[in-house]
This record gives structure tokens, sequence and C-alpha cells, in this order.
């Protein structure tokens, strides 16, 4: 302990200055650690060729004391000298997902397994840490993790924001790349001393593929909305006749505007007065795909691609919406950009699949769910939201909902699981589910 702190060491390949949803939990937890007594250092890589950058995000983190130590990677990202990667088409992606998962076990960022492992041995054996934190994707933290705690012996604490065997975009060419990822996961769950998910429904998978498990083993803490991020005041965006929907995020697998727009377009041919009523807002990056959709429905004039923007600026963009639009193809998934609409408190659109994050949002009290596939169901939402709209009354989740899900004090829950840790003589350390 040092200066009061407890230090906690966090393996984290996502990390800013990277962008995008996968390093907005762990810079979250960094930041809001200190308050609770805990001094972070982030472990992490020196940034290359990546899809988007947020330098916002680097100097939250920087300006709140976290300490933050890079190290280079031999990963593909590592042989593109531009510093931001054009976003690939659908296809592409699945071509280079395929060819990454056939080579690479447990994923391609295992090339940054060495330089983390020489790296984080050197800070534990310079300084006086307490805890061992690694968070995944990409799986290979956990690796990382799992090997210095069997040389340091500090209690290893592993973050699943997404699943390792179920998650729906990674592939598995063939049984034998199955089976060893499964053991991989296996080797570091029966090592970890606390398994935290982001999702309830990793934890399920978790359970019923690794039996030596108990419910108890598994902690959930869910992703969330940081309330500093969330302006005060905010001016509107479009014109004050029209319904502003926005979303934020990049389109891939089954998750594109396709359904959303065509039931849109569908309306237009019948009454042409919906030009003046929606204006559709995307926050991310455009690719191709995206392009030819909008062109081949003949709504490029109503829909408006703002480009990958920083955090602070996204979140300004989704407070000027009236409606916001979610789409989730596959229950699994751990929805982070969800619980940033959360904390905006603005009505829902939400087309997905049936499931535990359909139930969550319907929770929220001011959600209108749909059928992902269903272009009729969405025809009908966009009236009756819109009509709502006209008469201005949207609706609102409610503010007990909400508040659950502030990540200060979910952040608060992941402390706690650090104290519990902490209070075995770590000369006869017990494992949790053993002690429970």
């Amino acid at each position: 302990m040092t200066d009061g702190f407890r230090k906690v060491l966090m393996i984290a390949y996502y990390f800013p200055p990277l962008g995008l949803s996968g390093v907005q939990r762990t810079v979250k937890f960094a930041k809001y650690l200190l308050k609770y007594g805990w001094k972070p250092t982030v472990l992490t890589v020196v940034p290359k060729g990546y899809y988007a950058y947020d330098e916002s995000l680097l100097k939250e983190a920087e300006d709140a004391g976290i300490q933050i130590v890079r190290t280079n990677s031999l990963d593909a990202n590592k042989l593109f000298k531009k510093k931001v990667i054009k976003t690939p088409s659908e296809r592409t992606r699945k071509v280079l997902r395929y060819c990454s998962d056939l080579v690479f076990i447990p994923d391609n960022k295992i090339g940054w397994k060495r330089n983390a492992l020489r790296k984080g041995a050197e800070l534990l054996a310079g300084e006086s840490f307490d805890i061992i934190y690694a968070t995944a994707p990409p799986q290979t933290d956990f690796l990382i993790g799992l090997g210095l705690k069997k040389k340091f012996g500090l209690p290893l604490v592993v973050d699943y924001r997404d699943s390792w065997l179920e998650y729906p975009f990674k592939y598995f060419p063939t049984p034998l790349h199955k089976w060893l990822n499964k053991r991989l996961e296996r080797k570091v769950l029966k090592s970890a001393d606390r398994i935290v998910v982001a999702h309830r429904r990793i934890k399920e998978t978790i359970l019923k593929t690794h039996r030596h498990l108990t419910y108890h083993d598994v902690a959930i803490i869910p992703h969330g909305y940081d309330a500093e991020d969330i302006p005060a005041r905010f001016e509107r965006s479009g014109s004050a006749k029209k319904m502003v929907v926005a979303h934020a995020g990049t389109f891939y697998g089954g998750r594109t505007p396709k359904v959303l727009l065509t039931a849109f377009a569908n309306l237009l041919k019948h009454d042409e007065q919906w030009r003046e009523r929606i204006e559709f807002v995307l926050i991310g990056n455009k690719r191709k795909d995206e392009t030819k959709l909008v062109e081949h429905l003949g709504v490029a004039p109503h829909v408006r691609f703002t480009g990958y923007l920083e955090h602070g600026a996204c979140v300004r963009e989704l407070m000027a919406a009236d409606v916001l639009w979610y789409a989730l193809d596959h229950d699994i998934l751990s929805p982070g950009k969800l619980y940033e609409y959360f904390g905006t408190r603005k009505p829902i659109l939400a087309s997905i699949v049936e499931g535990y994050t359909q139930q969550l949002i319907k929770e929220s009290g001011a959600a209108r769910v749909v059928p992902i596939h269903d272009v009729a169901a969405h025809e009908a939402a966009l009236k009756e939201l819109y009509a709502q709209f006209v008469q201005k009354q949207l609706p609102k989740p409610s503010p007990e909902f909400v508040d659950g899900f502030d990540r200060q004090n979910l952040t608060g829950e992941l402390a706690r699981i650090f104290q519990f840790l902490m209070d075995y003589d770590k000369g006869t350390f017990t494992k949790v589910e053993e002690a429970a």
C-alpha cells in the first residue's frame, strides 16, 4: 500500500488513444478506482494502426492521474504506417477475421504477450502491487495476467467484456481450434481468483462450459455511462419539425441500418410528407456498404453520416437527438453503447433479437422494441414515435433505472471485489469459491 492506496496492475490491450467501445470500460474503471482507494497502473500497447483514435479519452485518463505503461506488440496492426486504418467492408472483415482465427490462438494479439509479460514482471518486481486485473477481448490479456499471477502469486481478476467461446464474430475453423481455446480458457478460469463479466448471458455460458465453477464464482458488473460525460446543456440538432433518430457505433455482421432505412423508404413511397418528418444521424466509421445502401434506397438526403467522433462529441450528438436507435442481432453480445444511451435518458428504438438485452431495454420504460428483421414493425414504430414527437410525449426512462448504471457506482462494485480478495492473508491465500 502506497500513500493510503492499494495498487492494481490493469492489463488492457485496448486503451486510449485507441478509440471505439472496447476502451470505455477499462478507462472508466481506472478513473473511478482512485476514488475507492485503488491506484491503477495500466499496461497496454504502443498505439499503431487502428480503426479509430480518441485523444480526448487519453487526456481524461492522464488528467485522472492514471499511470500508463506501454510496450510494443508484434501484431498485424504494426504493419500499418497510417495511424488510422480505413474500416473494411463487411466481406473483407469476414475474410480477415477468418484468416486471423485460423492462424492465431487465442487471437491475433498473441504477439503482445512476450513484451507484456516482460514489462509486467518489471513493474511487479519494482513496486508493491496488490491485485492483477486483466480485461478481454483480446483473450491474450488473460494469458498475460495468468503468466504474471503464476510468477508473483498475486490475486488475478479477469473481466469478460465479451464471451470467449461464444462470441458470434469469432471463428473456429476446425474442432481443434475450438478445443485449444476451450483448454486455454479453462486454465485461466482455474487460476483466476475472481471472474467478472459484463453481461448475464456471458456468465451463463461460462458456467455451462466450465462445470468446476459455481454461481458465486462469477460476478456481473454491467457496462455503464459516465455522468460526467453527459452535458447539462446541449443544442438540439436538425429542424424543429423533424424527429432526429441517432445511432452510435460501427455496423458489422447482422447489425446494419438496412431494415430501418428500408422501412423509412417505404413510408416515403406512400407519403411524400415523410421527407420533412425524420432525419437519421449515423455516428461512427462509414463503410462503402452503408453509402451504397442509402443511395440504393433513395434516402441519402435524410441520412447524415458524422464519421467517427471522439467520445464527448459522440455523446453530444446523442443528446441532440430525439430518439436513439439500437440494433442487436446476438443476445450473447455485451452491448456497451446501450448503457451510454441509458445515460442520455432518451427514448430508444430497439431492433433486437429476443433475450436478456431485450428484456433489459423494456425495463427502462422508454423503449419501442421491434424484431430486428421485421420491416413492417419498423414502419409502425417510426409512425408511433413520430406521433409522440409531434405531441411532445416521447417517453423517458425512470431515474432509478438509469442511476443503476452510473460508472462510478459500478466501479465501487469492482473495488469491493478487490477488497474482498485483500481480506485474506496473502501468506495463506484461499480461492474465493473455496472460502464462500
